[in-house]
């Protein structure tokens, strides 16, 4: 079985695939662009982040480099909503996606508070 760290680091990663299956499924349209290239960014940048959350060498840049995730998540949620609030993805191809999105921020705000308030 494998850790909590190690569930995050692949599930962060299988989030960040999805985001790139998502983008490449978009149609060529200059606003649809635009909107997929920053919910790519953001997405893979999840994963990315998250795995230099686990070297942090202390407390401090823990949770600073945790804020970085916990930003990246959420703004990823923004990307979503807006692409399909703006008509521009069916929601049926995002709910998953953005199901997902809302618990990898909830986890990780939950993770940056209690390291936040440890002693």
């Amino acid at each position: 079985m494998s850790s909590q760290p190690e569930q995050l680091r692949d599930r962060t990663k299988a989030f960040a695939l999805r985001v790139i299956r998502l983008y490449r499924s978009l149609p060529y349209k200059t606003d649809t662009q635009v909107l997929g290239k920053q919910l790519l960014r953001c997405g893979t940048s999840v994963a990315a982040n998250y795995r230099t959350v686990c070297r942090a060498r202390s407390k401090a840049e823990f949770v600073a480099k945790m804020g970085v995730v916990v930003e990246e998540a959420d703004e990823a949620i923004l990307w979503l909503e807006l692409m399909t609030e703006s008509g521009i993805v069916s929601p049926a191809k995002t709910e998953a996606l953005l199901k997902e999105a809302n618990e990898l921020t909830a986890i990780f705000a939950a993770s940056q508070r209690t390291a936040r308030n440890a002693a």
